[in-house]
């Protein structure tokens, strides 16, 4: 099922600066050849539902593999059965 999706990950403990994890995690979901628009409060997605959910999860391993303790991710996800939803289409 396609899907887009807004991410906020926010590591927590990582001192004032979570500028190093914020981009490891952007690259997390590069690696995850999903359709990936970094923005000032979060990253926009545009995939396949399943794919979203198993690329969060694998910034959470790789975050807590690399030392971060504590980590909270909030998700905000849509989906659509009328036509298939698209970044693109939520512009105009």
């Amino acid at each position: 099922m396609k899907a887009t999706a807004e991410v906020q990950v926010i590591p927590i403990g990582s001192g004032v600066s979570v500028r190093a994890e914020v981009k490891r995690a952007h690259r997390v979901l590069e690696e995850a050849n999903l359709n990936a628009q970094l923005h000032s409060n979060g990253t926009n997605l545009e995939g396949e539902l399943s794919e979203i959910f198993r690329a969060v999860e694998k910034i959470h391993e790789t975050l807590h593999s690399e030392g971060t303790v504590r980590i909270a991710t909030f998700i905000k996800v849509a989906t659509r059965t009328d036509k298939e939803p698209s970044l693109a289409g939520k512009l105009f």
